[in-house]
């Protein structure tokens, strides 16, 4: 969060198009939704969502807010502060995130990202590429859904050179608006596969969804497309449609060919890629350029590698110093919950713990598990995955949960530990010696689990955030304790 002021009072609530009690009795810094985290200097948004902002107004102030953003009707209380009155919070904030994009210089430059896998990933990657550039702002945690977007735009300084978004959804028509008020230079789609496709009738739908970024990119912007996935050239239509530059990213062939093949503008691929127990290294071959353009990522994983390839196509159609940027990938340590490693001391020996617990479909999933070939069995005898329910995937749960196992078998994997039911039909087709126990929830796991770890065992644990997988993350780390401060770095998926 920044210490300088983001904003005045007066511009505030201009750009809010609201009105005003009081006067704030410090400067404005950042924007805050929930009072558990909030920051003194913070604008305290009292939204109605899951629970109602106006019950915490009294503690935001209480807690150093510098102004809350209220309903027209908020009766105000005692101690209460400056107050920004709007017929609807969320309408307000929004008004403010358009506000934030509009005042950026014109020679600054946004990216906004979606996919079915690896957004948040991708965005942290972005924003340690272009960190090295120049003042740059980016979503924090997954920040991307219809209060995540503007808040994020909200806290925006003015003096930022580079942003980067992530935008989120589970069901058609939500990423329009989202991607109407950052109005991208750079929009780029990592995949797509069947998460929330309960929510669609199959995956064309997803795919026609994860399209609208593009309806908000500007004029002279680019679309970066991934052309290994099965629904590129319905990507490269919708973008078509925009009259906008398109990007293709595979790391199968070279540049000329994928251009050739899918009639795009340019095209950036992978060569010469290698990769050992904790880092990725490779060639970028760009369309137009001599030579390629060497990298090396602290992480593991194609689908990391692929993320880096977003990454040297999203620099170049900034106009960034694409070589400068891509160097910082060597810092890249993943997200928590998206691939994170920790070493933990255990009977004279070490357990290394995998967290891909924040969230999981059937690709995540697979490309999780096919980090672990990467551990030499000499330092990791025993690989262990735990793995919890997928959800949002309609009719097909059963089916896509035991379609893992040609995943486990790939990853060789010796034991699974599953929680949830739809994850018992993946359990009950693994040979009797590779089952570890199977439990109704996580939590109903964590015995099983901990009584069975040992020194040697590297063990990898993902699901769906409402299977609550991040719970034996936890008791990992309550039972034995980090040996070590820091994290190794890994290839999340998130």
């Amino acid at each position: 969060m920044t210490t300088t002021a983001l904003w005045s009072f007066e511009s505030l609530v201009a750009a809010a198009g609201a009105t005003a009690s009081g006067t704030p009795a410090c400067p404005i810094t950042g924007f805050s939704i929930d009072t558990r985290t909030i920051q003194p200097g913070d604008v305290f948004v009292a939204l109605k969502d899951q629970r109602d902002g106006h019950d915490f107004v009294s503690t935001a102030f209480a807690k150093g807010a510098a102004a809350a953003i209220v309903a027209d009707t908020y009766a105000a209380k005692p101690g209460d502060g400056a107050l920004i009155r709007s017929a609807d919070t969320l309408l307000a904030l929004e008004a403010i995130g358009r506000a934030a994009r509009g005042r950026l210089a014109t020679d600054a430059r946004v990216v906004a990202v979606t996919g079915s896998v690896g957004k948040t990933t991708t965005k942290e990657m972005l924003r340690l590429a272009f960190q090295a550039l120049g003042p740059t702002h980016a979503s924090e945690k997954s920040y991307n859904n219809h209060w995540g977007v503007p808040l994020t735009l909200a806290r925006m300084p003015a003096t930022t050179r580079y942003a980067i978004f992530e935008i989120g959804m589970n069901h058609a028509g939500e990423i329009t608006p989202l991607t109407g008020m950052v109005r991208p230079h750079v929009a780029l789609v990592t995949t797509v596969e069947n998460a929330h496709i309960e929510n669609f009738a199959n995956e064309e739908g997803i795919a026609d969804a994860k399209a609208e970024i593009f309806t908000g990119l500007e004029p002279g912007g680019t679309a970066l497309i991934n052309l290994d996935n099965r629904h590129a050239a319905r990507l490269i239509a919708s973008a078509r449609t925009r009259h906008v530059h398109i990007t293709g990213i595979t790391k199968d062939q070279h540049p000329a060919g994928a251009i050739t093949k899918f009639a795009v503008d340019d095209a950036v691929a992978l060569a010469n890629c290698q990769m050992t127990a904790t880092t990725s290294e490779g060639d970028v071959i760009r369309a137009g350029h001599r030579g390629a353009l060497p990298f090396s990522i602290g992480t593991v994983g194609l689908h990391m590698v692929m993320n880096a390839l977003f990454v040297t196509a999203a620099l170049d159609a900034t106009g960034a110093d694409t070589p400068a940027g891509l160097a910082a990938l060597t810092a890249f340590s993943p997200p928590p919950g998206r691939g994170s490693r920790t070493r933990f001391a255990c009977g004279g020996g070490e357990i290394l713990l995998i967290d891909e617990s924040y969230n999981a479909n059937p690709a995540s999933m697979r490309a999780a598990l096919s980090v672990l070939p990467s551990l030499p069995r000499t330092d990791h005898p025993r690989r262990i995955a735990v793995l919890g329910d997928m959800l949002e995937l309609g009719p097909e749960s059963p089916a896509l949960h035991a379609g893992l196992q040609d995943a486990l078998d790939a990853a060789s994997v010796d034991l699974l530990f599953a929680a949830g039911p739809n994850m018992q039909h993946l359990y009950d087709q693994v040979p009797p010696a590779r089952r570890g126990a199977w439990a109704a929830s996580s939590a109903d796991l964590e015995q099983h689990l901990l009584a069975t770890l040992q020194p040697g065992d590297v063990v990898i644990i993902k699901g769906s955030n409402g299977s609550k997988m991040g719970l034996l993350v936890a008791a990992i780390e309550a039972k034995w304790g980090r040996k070590t401060p820091g994290r190794d770095r890994s290839g999340g998926v998130g």
